[in-house]
């Protein structure tokens, strides 16, 4: 992946870049010393972590424009980035300037490089150089603290037990949907849920989705450990109703025997509304007894103001294109639900790519009740399924179907295809993975986060960390931020 920037912020990006792809070290000594020499910046701030198989992404945003309503400073980290790296960071909901980011990056680099020179000295070629994803994850904490904010939210990269991030003690530690992603993380949704359980420690306040029984009593196990007592989406928080309507929906809600009327969310979905109640009740634990002191107005502004790119997000019409970084079968399930609730198409032109270790057949297989006709392409990342081979799986999926399937080089090539055959009544789709989002939305119009303020303000800045390369072994999901 291109690297393009200059002067500071250029030779940041360069640095991290250098990281370079790595093997999954399930331990957390880089960045347990890397925040130490820090200061350990994270204990600066109250903390929400927020994990799962989907939604992280989702509800860590929804989480700190709630915040940012009730009038507390929020500091976010979320992973991946579509576009630019300065998208994982961000302060007061914006993300962070290139100068600050160069500057952050010098400081903690240079802690970084120490730390390699000495692990290079004691382990020799066995030794394991701080990674990408343990060095944006030191950035973030260390920003976060010197903008001295009263709140983190921060999303896990993969897993939890052993991810970067889990150097935050939570106050409040989310659980979102557990499912099969990784099998890094296990071959069950129980032994998935092992590992994200590992984000609760003594004194947090607990969230949950609603689980299948066997993650519950997982989750209910660690909780009970630390003397909590989760609160549970569709028992304690629940929703009580939904209408559909122009660019998202309107919901009524309950959170803990306190009813909320008239929210209007600009997300579509009903999966996008069970992430919104687990920020709401996220929320409700971090505030306490504060909460009920909440004008409903001022939670009505927080959800209104949830923003999230790639997330069954319109970014053209005439055609329509819809964008969705849905990259398992549980996720584009809820994604095909939700493109059939909230528009009328006459026919939809999927394009699709994903990366080689991704269950390829189960996400196609979901995308069939929508699908008219089907691209397949690459995914930009040199871990990305090759086309041929994902023309075949797509063939045996809908061939039986009557719909064509037919392959394009690139994204960019895949989008132009898709948009040249598409009539007015029609939409495109492009699905299956954040890198392949990222691509797309990289080509058809330009993204807020390029037009921050900066001298690097508009470049095209991305980064190999957009598709998890060099992250993987400190613990990011390349396709985690939905």
């Amino acid at each position: 992946m291109t690297v393009v920037g200059t002067g500071a912020y250029g030779r940041a990006l360069d640095a991290l870049s250098a990281r370079g792809p790595g093997r999954m070290v399930p331990d957390l000594a880089r960045i347990t010393e890397l925040v130490g020499l820090l200061g350990d910046p994270q204990h600066a701030y109250r903390t929400v972590h927020v994990t799962g198989t989907n939604g992280k992404g989702s509800t860590v945003r929804a989480v700190s424009a709630l915040l940012e309503a009730v009038g507390l400073r929020t500091g976010t980290y979320v992973s991946p980035h579509l576009h630019d790296v300065r998208e994982r960071i961000l302060v007061g909901l914006r993300p962070i300037t290139p100068e600050v980011f160069a500057e952050v990056h010098t400081e903690v680099d240079g802690l970084a490089r120490m730390m390699d020179a000495r692990a290079a000295e004691r382990d020799g070629a066995a030794a394991h150089p701080v990674t990408f994803f343990e060095l944006t994850t030191a950035m973030a904490l260390a920003h976060l603290a010197d903008e001295a904010v009263d709140v983190g939210v921060i999303e896990v990269g993969l897993g939890g037990r052993w991810d970067a991030t889990n150097v935050v003690d939570a106050d409040v530690a989310v659980i979102g949907e557990v499912d099969l992603d990784h099998s890094m993380l296990g071959d069950t949704p129980e032994e998935v849920a092992g590992e994200k359980v590992g984000i609760i420690k003594p004194g947090s306040h607990v969230v949950t989705a609603a689980q299948t029984p066997g993650v519950t009593a997982i989750v209910e196990r660690a909780a009970a450990a630390v003397d909590a007592s989760p609160v549970v989406v569709g028992r304690d928080v629940t929703l009580l109703g939904r209408e559909p309507v122009a660019g998202g929906q309107r919901l009524t809600v309950d959170v803990r025997g306190r009813r909320l009327d008239d929210l209007l969310l600009p997300l579509r979905g009903a999966h996008q509304a069970r992430n919104l109640l687990l920020a709401l009740a996220a929320v409700e634990g971090l505030l306490g007894p504060s909460f009920a002191a909440v004008d409903d107005d001022v939670i009505r502004e927080g959800v209104a103001a949830v923003r999230i790119p790639g997330r069954l997000e319109v970014v053209r019409e005439d055609p329509t294109v819809v964008l969705d970084g849905a990259h398992n079968p549980h996720a584009v399930r809820a994604l095909a639900t939700a493109l059939a609730e909230s528009f009328r198409f006459r026919d939809v032109i999927v394009v699709f790519g994903c990366l080689v270790d991704k269950d390829v057949e189960g996400m196609l297989a979901a995308l069939a009740p929508v699908a008219s006709h089907v691209i397949v392409t690459a995914a930009p990342s040199e871990r990305g399924l090759h086309p041929t081979a994902l023309r075949e799986v797509a063939a045996g999926v809908f061939g039986p179907r009557g719909v064509h399937v037919e392959v394009a080089d690139g994204v960019a090539e895949a989008v132009d295809l898709a948009t040249s055959i598409t009539g007015a009544a029609d939409a495109v789709l492009v699905t299956g993975s954040m890198t392949v989002v990222g691509a797309a939305r990289e080509h058809l119009a330009p993204t807020e986060v390029m037009r921050a303020d900066g001298p690097d303000a508009g470049m095209r800045t991305l980064l190999v960390g957009v598709d998890g390369e060099g992250a993987v072994e400190g613990g990011e999901d390349p396709d985690a931020a939905r």
